[in-house]
């Protein structure tokens, strides 16, 4: 990649983790819909889907329990192009991001850049890796199951099994939905 590393296309393709959540409606149909989606979008190939997990919702207001997975992805897309086609998943998946939403609220959907590539850069828009996913459960679960070695980059990263191992599995539960 040359210039800002967010909106530069890679050179080669590049490995990128999306984790998915919901908790609202009917959740196993919108996980399977939304891997359905990506792996509709131009210049994202969808590698490995994880197992999915149910879990506690972490911050924000009392909310159902979610369904969380992982999606193992290789994309042409820059960074913020892949942040972009996710957004885009969630928006037809009537995800509210407008000012009025509450953060860390309920969501039909929702498809976080976990990692691309290794890279570690922010802009306003994206923070890569994800600025939470150390500690996140939900993420760090269904990851750890679709790719054992897998090492989350940047600070506070490091080889997710020993991040899971840290943040502790409490509130995360197999869910019997295929994707």
């Amino acid at each position: 990649m040359s210039g800002d590393p967010l909106t530069a296309a890679p050179a080669a393709p590049a490995a990128a983790v999306l984790a998915l959540g919901t908790n609202l409606g009917d959740r196993g149909e919108a996980l399977r819909s939304a891997v359905r989606a990506l792996r509709s979008v131009p210049g994202v190939r969808v590698r490995a889907v994880s197992p999915v997990v149910e879990t506690d919702p972490v911050g924000g207001p009392e909310q159902p329990d979610y369904l969380n997975a992982v999606v193992l992805v290789e994309t042409d897309l820059a960074p913020q192009g892949l942040l972009d086609a996710c957004q885009d998943v969630e928006a037809r998946h009537r995800r509210d991001r407008s000012p009025a939403a509450v953060r860390w609220g309920a969501r039909t959907l929702d498809v976080d850049v976990v990692d691309y590539a290794g890279l570690v850069a922010a802009s306003e828009r994206l923070v890569l890796p994800h600025p939470r996913a150390h500690t996140r459960a939900f993420v760090l679960a269904p990851w750890h199951a679709v790719d054992p070695a897998a090492v989350l980059p940047g600070p506070g990263g490091g080889r997710v099994a020993d991040l899971l191992a840290a943040a502790g599995a409490q509130g995360v539960r197999p869910a019997e939905v295929a994707l």
